[in-house]
This record gives structure tokens, sequence and C-alpha cells, in this order.
């Protein structure tokens, strides 16, 4: 009877030791995905920005030779 309830009280230790682990194992997982969702979207923006940049010198060279 001794035996018994020792390994139940093993099992039951271990169940929630594996429960912590997954948590755990989850929750970073989770945060992985939104580190690459925050790098993508700054690579997106960076994009963004040189379009823009690279719309503005070009209007800006244009003036520049119909001013000419």
């Amino acid at each position: 009877m001794k035996r018994l309830l020792v390994f139940v009280c093993i099992a039951v230790l271990t169940g929630c030791g594996a429960d912590v682990a997954t948590t755990a194992a989850t929750g970073a997982a989770i945060k992985k995905q939104e580190a690459d969702a925050g790098k993508q979207m700054k690579e997106m923006a960076d994009k963004k920005i040189d379009k823009a940049a690279q719309a503005i010198k070009e209007r800006a060279e244009q003036q520049e030779n119909a001013s000419k």
C-alpha cells in the first residue's frame, strides 16, 4: 500500500513538471513568433521608407531638371 502511495505521488509530481515544461515551451514558441513578426514588420517599414525617400529624391531631380 505504501509503495502504491509513493508511486501515485511520483506520478502526480511528474505530471506537474511536464505541464510546467509544456507551458514554458509554448510561451517560448509564442515569443519567437512575435519576434519574427516584429522583424518582418520592421523590414517592411524599412522598405517603405526607402521607397518613399527614393520617390522624394526623384521628384526633386525632376523639379531641378524642369527649372533648368
